[in-house]
């Protein structure tokens, strides 16, 4: 099983929203979000705030949160907290491939930790600047 994983965006709705919708002014995360349901069996939202989100789970509020200035030990501790998430939803189960769509700081540190799991890891945009990310899924949506 391929699932997705999407990270949040700074730019967000005004108001609670699920997951699925709460960063929909993000063009990155619209773009991102309509490759992993085109292309992915399940997907879910890494959240600098809340960590792994059901894309259709409950509304929550707008934040000010991102990992992309957090120092490593915060990442570190994030990404712990991630793979726990993970592993309650049994999504590091043998023969399951994580397609990580997003930036360096949230799946740097989570590397590590999924090195001695079942599954496999891709990063289909790593090393992709954002408009070369934005065309990777112009020209796959």
């Amino acid at each position: 099983m391929e699932i997705g994983l999407v990270s949040c965006t700074k730019a967000k709705e005004d108001s609670a929203s699920t997951p699925r919708e709460l960063y929909e002014p993000s063009a990155l995360f619209r773009k991102a979000r309509s490759y992993v349901e085109e292309n992915h069996d399940e997907w879910y939202v890494l959240s600098a705030k809340y960590n792994v989100l059901d894309p259709d789970g409950s509304l929550i509020e707008p934040y000010d949160e991102t990992l992309n200035n957090a120092g490593v030990e915060e990442r570190r501790e994030w990404s712990r907290t991630v793979i726990e998430q993970l592993r309650e939803r049994d999504l590091l189960a043998e023969g399951n491939t994580l397609v990580i769509h997003a930036g360096k700081a949230y799946y740097e540190e989570l590397l590590p930790l999924l090195h001695d799991e079942p599954v496999d890891v891709e990063i289909p945009t790593e090393g992709l600047r954002m408009g070369e990310t934005l065309s990777w899924y112009n020209e796959r949506i």
